[in-house]
């Protein structure tokens, strides 16, 4: 069982610098997939915003290519989101996903529990 905590959310103002973390304990997340999504407001779906995937490929939502960045150290059992140029958009519930493949060819997903940003001056 793999538990995820994320930290560093909170008020960031618009073009200030917000860095969350998210660290794996119970499992190494090498082999995994992790991925960081956000919820705008409560009840909607989740927005996959950036992925690194186990292989080190990673990939972002156009709302925020360009002005984030994702990075993970297995080493760690960390995986990073950050960016330098936050707008008020950027306001929502961060989560911190990770993506075990299974034997069978399914998946199993963890997720942390979320973190608040709100991007306001």
């Amino acid at each position: 069982q793999v538990q995820l905590v994320e930290s560093g959310g909170g008020l960031v103002q618009p073009g200030g610098s917000l860095r969350l973390s998210c660290v794996a304990s119970g499992s190494d997340v090498s082999a995994y997939d992790l991925n960081w999504y956000r919820q705008i407001r409560p009840g909607q779906l989740r927005d996959l915003i950036a992925s690194v995937k186990s292989d080190g490929t990673i990939k972002y939502a156009d709302s925020v290519k360009g002005r984030f960045t994702i990075s993970r150290d297995n080493a760690k059992n960390t995986v990073v989101l950050q960016t330098s140029s936050p707008v008020p958009e950027d306001t929502a519930m961060y989560y911190c996903n990770a993506e075990q493949r299974t034997n069978i060819g399914g998946k199993i997903w963890y997720w942390g529990q979320g973190i608040q940003v709100t991007v306001s001056s």
